[in-house]
Parts: C-alpha cells; sequence; structure tokens
C-alpha cells in the first residue's frame, strides 16, 4: 500500500506519472504541484521514472493563485 496524502491506496508498481495522470492531474495542472516522496521532492522530469512501492508516504501539494 501507498500513502498518498493520508489515504492507503493499492498503488505499488505504478508510476508517478501514471497516478497523477489517472486521478486528474493532467499536463497542464503538473506545472502546478509539488510531490514529496518519502521526505525528498521528486523533481518533475523524473515523474516517469518513480515507481511507487509498498509503504511509500507520498504528499503532493497543489498551488492555488489568488490574492
Amino acid at each position: 500500500m501507498v500513502t498518498i496524502n493520508g489515504e492507503e491506496l493499492d498503488l505499488a508498481g505504478k508510476t508517478l506519472a501514471s497516478y497523477l495522470q489517472e486521478s486528474g492531474h493532467d499536463a497542464a495542472g503538473v506545472a502546478r504541484i509539488a510531490v514529496e516522496r518519502n521526505g525528498e521532492i521528486v523533481f518533475r522530469s523524473t515523474y516517469n521514472d518513480v515507481v511507487l512501492e509498498d509503504g511509500d508516504k507520498v504528499e503532493i501539494v497543489t498551488f492555488m493563485g489568488g490574492g
């Protein structure tokens, strides 16, 4: 199980990029998010290479504009 923003999901073996796409983070939205995996920032250029593993803890933060 992989914990994403506090929710346990059965995602082991999937890439981070595929999870982001399936969860509604489209290509335009990816520019407005930051991803942390097990306490380390994940660079956008590696989203396709990051394979989620059992026990991973992922935090996804979406930046909102406004004022």
